[in-house]
């Protein structure tokens, strides 16, 4: 679907280019027949490569890609976040850079205070691998990182928080209700500042804050086991 005119993963893999470590930017989507045309758009932006595998596991499409792009360290986005802050996402990136060797994962979602729909994560190549070898789950073959997550007592974790909460607030999409919040905001800020990020987008959520009540009723899919 459009959001000002361009399809949602072009502002997605825009955004993700402005995380300020990040070297190279992939979208590793499946093999099956119905995302070529996803494949072939993306394979037309600039700086953009793009990892085809499986449609199930998507842990195994997750290591295939790093293997592809000789990656280090992977940080993990998903192609439904087009409000992404790039400042936010470099946060955590430095954190996980700033502890290498002393962490395997970062994220501003282990305890939420920012926006669902900034979620970034930081890890290294190896506990990608370490989880690939040895998650059985089907929900950590789905969600790539729970296995990593879901047992401090074994991965070294670290969370990255914003000053005040702002949890509240869901930029996500998932639902016809999330859209319609989503291009309500990029429409107040883009046409003026397509570069906007963290600070203006609170601005503008500050301004409206009626806008929360769009999809609030929403309730996110947890994990399945």
């Amino acid at each position: 679907m459009e959001l000002q005119g361009r399809p949602m993963i072009c502002h997605v893999v825009e955004r993700v280019s402005r995380i300020g470590p990040v070297d190279q930017v992939v979208v590793a989507t499946t093999s099956h027949s119905r995302d070529d045309e996803l494949a072939a758009l993306v394979s037309d932006l600039a700086d953009t490569e793009v990892f085809r595998g499986s449609e199930e596991d998507v842990l195994l499409r997750y290591v295939g890609a790093a293997e592809a792009m000789e990656a280090d360290v992977v940080v993990r986005v998903t192609a439904d976040c087009p409000l992404l802050c790039p400042s936010v996402s470099t946060r955590v990136v430095n954190e996980f850079l700033t502890g290498l060797g002393a962490l395997d994962y970062v994220s501003n979602a282990l305890r939420r205070t920012y926006p669902r729909g900034l979620d970034t994560e930081a890890f290294s190549y190896e506990s990608l691998l370490r989880a690939n070898r040895e998650a059985t789950l089907r929900s950590d073959r789905e969600h790539v990182t729970s296995f990593l997550w879901r047992q401090p007592d074994r991965f070294r974790l670290r969370n990255v928080e914003d000053d005040r909460d702002n949890s509240h607030w869901r930029l996500t999409v998932d639902t016809p209700e999330d859209f319609e919040l989503v291009s309500r905001v990029l429409s107040a800020l883009q046409p003026q500042n397509p570069a906007f990020d963290y600070t203006e987008l609170l601005e503008c959520l500050g301004q409206h804050p009626d806008w929360a009540e769009i999809n609030q009723h929403i309730i996110q899919k947890g994990l399945d086991t």
